[in-house]
């Protein structure tokens, strides 16, 4: 069962330009996002996915609204409590991977930890646990280049949990694998959420998203409908 809620939103729109070049994005978005929930969010192109994403990433305002994580409400903050905010609570993933090239996985997993001023003996030893919870401590050594590209995601993916987020966003994780690979990813973003981490991904890709304990559909910029994943733990339990 899931928790407290970490995020809501209520009534978020979203209008980008002005006059008759004005484009509404969203158009009054509410939804609750509760601690332990693993979240897939789909529509098709335009829907306002990705807008709401983004928002919840605090890499972009609302135009109206009010967005609260775990119960602050993030519209009211200022640039540099955003900015701590997006780097202490949440992980990012990303489809492209977003590796650098000639660096190390255990390089790239500890890079966060930089920025946030950890002396190196540290980042290794976080860097290494994290790249433990994704199978990948072995080949901790190896560039990207000799990686395949499920386990260059799964760098990504403890790259993301190294700063021990509360909450994952994944961006299409699984858009640039094959179906082997996807179905691996997937499992594994399955596992980090049974440990406790709260998720949530975007996606276009049903097979991927009946993962999810929770199934957000968008449209025209709003929730459409709310549905439960056939693969999660929950619906197999008959929690949902």
């Amino acid at each position: 069962m899931s928790g407290e809620p970490i995020i809501e939103l209520e009534g978020i729109t979203k209008t980008f330009g002005k006059g008759v070049a004005a484009f509404k994005a969203l158009r009054g978005v509410n939804l609750t996002i509760r601690r332990g929930d693993f979240v897939a969010v789909m529509g098709p192109s335009g829907s306002g996915k990705s807008t709401t994403m983004n928002i919840i990433g605090c890499l972009d305002s609302p135009t109206s609204g009010v967005y609260r994580f775990l119960g602050s409400e993030v519209q009211s903050l200022t640039k540099d409590q955003r900015s701590l905010l997006r780097r202490k609570y949440l992980g990012f993933v990303f489809q492209g991977f977003n590796l650098l090239a000639r660096t190390s996985a255990l390089e790239n997993t500890e890079l966060p930890l930089i920025y946030h001023g950890m002396d190196k003996a540290s980042r290794r030893e976080a860097a290494m646990k994290s790249l433990d919870k994704v199978g990948l401590v072995p080949w901790a050594d190896h560039t990207p280049g000799e990686l395949s590209g499920g386990q260059q995601q799964r760098v990504a993916i403890a790259r993301a949990l190294v700063t021990d987020p509360a909450v994952l966003l994944a961006d299409e994780p699984t858009g640039n694998l094959d179906s082997e690979r996807s179905i691996e990813i997937m499992e594994l973003l399955a596992d980090l959420n049974r440990s406790g981490i709260t998720i949530v991904m975007v996606t276009h890709e049903p097979d991927m998203a009946e993962f999810a304990k929770t199934i957000v559909h968008f449209k025209d910029g709003v929730v459409e409908r709310i549905d439960a994943g056939s693969k999660s733990d929950a619906r197999r339990e008959g929690a949902i």
